[in-house]
Order: C-alpha cells, then sequence, then structure tokens
C-alpha cells in the first residue's frame, strides 16, 4: 500500500496487507444472501422503488441523532478508527468511505444503515472490548455490509422493527409486519456471515477473527477461553440433541438478528480453508465491472447447491431427517421409474402418448436422454432441462 492512500493521513498500517482492486461483493457473499440480493437487484426498478420509500424512513432523523448524540470518526477523533476506517475501504477498494460514528452503548455492538449512503456506528462497548486487530475485522465487516448494499435492508429492517411494536395492540396488524420482519432477519442473519468474511479479508488475520467473535460471547477474558474449545462448542451445538432441540434452535434463532457467536466462528473458519477464499487471496475474484453480467440462474444454483450440500452434511438430527425423506423420496423414484420402464418396455409412457427419454422412439431412433451429456429432467417452461455432467 502506498502512504497516500491506505489511510489518507500519511499513516500506513502495522503491517502489510493484500489489496482486491474492484472487488465485487460476489466474491466474499454467503451464497443465500448473493442469491437473494442478485435477484432483488435484477428487479427492474426495484432499488427506486425501495429508495421512495426514504419519505417513510426515519433515515434524516437517525443522521442527525447520530451527529448530535454520538462521536464522529476522523483525524481529531477516535484518529485509530479513522485509520482502520480507511484502510479497509482501500483494501476492499470502496471509492467514497461512509462517515463513522461511536456511541454510548456499553453492549458491544456495530452497525451499517442508510438509505442513500451508509452510515457505520460502533458502540463503546464493543470500542473497548476489542484490540486493534479485532477491532480491524469489524471495522472490515462494516464496510463488507457497505460494499453489499445490505444498509439499505438494514435500515428497512430496524423501520419495520419499531413499527411492529407501535402496532402491536391493533388485530392482526402486526402480523403481517412480523412476516416482513421474520424474513428479513432470515436474510440479514445470512449477510452477517458474507460480512464476516469481508472481516477477514480486511484484517486478513483468521486469529483475530476468531478472537473478536469469542470476546462478543464471553467479554473480555481472553485469558480463561481457548479458540479449540470455543468452536468445539459450535461442533456440539450443530450435532448435539434430538429432533426436539433441533425445534427449539429453530425457535431460538428467529427472533434473532445475527447468527450464534459459535456458529459465526466455524462458518468463517470453514471458509476460510476452502479454495474460494484461497483464489481471493491469490488476487482471482469475481469484479464489480462484471456485475451487470452475473447470471440470476447461476446464483440461485448455487444457492440451492449450497443448502443440499448443508442439508447433506449436516449432523443436526432435524437436517438428517430432511436428508433421509429427501433420500428415500428419490428411491422409491428411482423403483417406480424401473417398474414403468420394465413395464413399458424400457419407456415410460407419457400423457401425449410419446416415450419417455430412456427408452426408444417409436421409429427405432434412441431417447433424447440416452446421451452421455445426461439430459433430462424438466425445466421451467415444460422444456429437458440440461443437468451438469
Amino acid at each position: 500500500m502506498t502512504e497516500q492512500t491506505a489511510n489518507g493521513n500519511g499513516n500506513v498500517p502495522s503491517r502489510q496487507r493484500k489489496r482486491f482492486p474492484d472487488i465485487s461483493s460476489r466474491a466474499y457473499e454467503h451464497p443465500a444472501d448473493r442469491s437473494a440480493l442478485v435477484a432483488l437487484r435484477k428487479l427492474t426498478g426495484f432499488d427506486t422503488v425501495f429508495k421512495a420509500l426514504s419519505g417513510l424512513l426515519p433515515e434524516r432523523s437517525l443522521r442527525l441523532l447520530f451527529l448530535s448524540d454520538s462521536v464522529r470518526v476522523g483525524d481529531a477523533q477516535f484518529a485509530h478508527l479513522n485509520d482502520m476506517l480507511r484502510d479497509a475501504c482501500y483494501i476492499l477498494d470502496l471509492e467514497k468511505v461512509p462517515p463513522m460514528y461511536v456511541t454510548q452503548d456499553p453492549k458491544p455492538n456495530a452497525m451499517c444503515i442508510g438509505l442513500d449512503e451508509p452510515i457505520i456506528v460502533v458502540t463503546t462497548g464493543l470500542v473497548e472490548l476489542l484490540d486493534e486487530e479485532e477491532m480491524r475485522a469489524v471495522v472490515g465487516h462494516e464496510v463488507g455490509h457497505a460494499l453489499s448494499g445490505h444498509s439499505v435492508y438494514r435500515t428497512v429492517l430496524l423501520f419495520l422493527t419499531g413499527l411492529a411494536l407501535k402496532v402491536a395492540w391493533i388485530p392482526l396488524g402486526n402480523v403481517a409486519i412480523m412476516a416482513i420482519v421474520t424474513a428479513l432477519r432470515e436474510w440479514f442473519r445470512k449477510s452477517e456471515l458474507s460480512a464476516d468474511r469481508a472481516g477477514l479479508l480486511v484484517g486478513q488475520d483468521l486469529q483475530a477473527s476468531m478472537r473478536g467473535l469469542m470476546k462478543i460471547a464471553g467479554g473480555n477474558h481472553l485469558h480463561e477461553m481457548n479458540v479449540d474449545a470455543f468452536l468445539a462448542q459450535a461442533d456440539e451445538y450443530e450435532k448435539g440433541g434430538d429432533l426436539r432441540d433441533s425445534v427449539l434452535k429453530i425457535l431460538n434463532v428467529l427472533p434473532r438478528s445475527h447468527p450464534f457467536t459459535t456458529v459465526r466462528a466455524a462458518e468463517l473458519k470453514k471458509w476460510s480453508e476452502t479454495r474460494d477464499y484461497q483464489r481471493i487471496m491469490d488476487g482471482h475474484y469475481p469484479r464489480r465491472s462484471e456485475d451487470k453480467d452475473a447470471s440470476v440462474t447461476d446464483s440461485f444454483r448455487e444457492s440451492a447447491g449450497h443448502y443440499a450440500d448443508s442439508v447433506r452434511t449436516s449432523r443436526d438430527p432435524l437436517m438428517k431427517l430432511v436428508g433421509d425423506i429427501a433420500g428415500g423420496a428419490g428411491d422409491l423414484a428411482g423403483d417406480l421409474g424401473g417398474k414403468l420402464r420394465s413395464r413399458f418396455g424400457g419407456g415410460a409412457s407419457r400423457s401425449d402418448g410419446t416415450t419417455g427419454a430412456t427408452g426408444g422412439a417409436a421409429d427405432g431412433t434412441p431417447g433424447a436422454g440416452g446421451t452421455a451429456g445426461g439430459e433430462g429432467g424438466s425445466g421451467s417452461d415444460g422444456r429437458g432441462g440440461q443437468s451438469e455432467g
């Protein structure tokens, strides 16, 4: 990094870090988070309509509130946080540095909000809890939210959560709002996993990221905590208990805006060991200049593949049951298909009277799906879908 651009104040970071010019948020976003955002952004006029709600949302009020009753980070105030913020924006190539505020609150927390422009807010509890490298990961986490455009949806979530409390006395008035809030919270929990990855790309210190998450869970008692033991808790949480515990896990997480801390730590460590992470560190990643060409279909396919793999590899009793049911349904379909092929001479009868993909046509030519390419299945338009080899 150069001295002039890394922090903007003539100081260099405490150590050299890799920079990711023109990096797209697609590089680090969780598959479920990315597919939802790509789909929303592809909707014609969605952002315009969404921002038109700004007259109803208290964004201006929030900005004035933080300006009047919090401390704005800059060269003259919380200069070390200002250095981290500029450095994070430089590493992730976020051209405009968002304003950042420190607000008095003993509870460790941080957020990125705003419709037109994102602002970052961190609490005094968080600043006092974390050391420099741990805090750098948190600042990178929030800059990742800004780069991904999460601040818009986060602001709406805050507004709707407050609105739900105000209309709770109206019969059924709270039901519709809470349905939206629940859906937004589910997305936001996934977005937190994405932002954790952005924090790792900025800090480039996995142990610091792990320490920060441990401190958020257990306070400033590192001498009493251990990363391996903390990750073992996540492992025990995932695989422990029976179906009743699986249901309780779902009920426990529904009202939360963030995933459980041990789960976040385990997810981040798992991602840091993947080839995808290493490719980003080697300079091979999706670029923002290519975002307009991003395929919604590919995003949904990746998301579906992620969920299928999660169900298949999960040790949670409920997820195992889902996998077993899905596998049993597949076996049943295979058995029925075999019986139908046997009964109809190798080709299942279709409603139009022609033979299925595996059988021969009436003129003796081979069926459409018998080639090595593996064509078969049904697309949304009723035509055969092309399966991956």
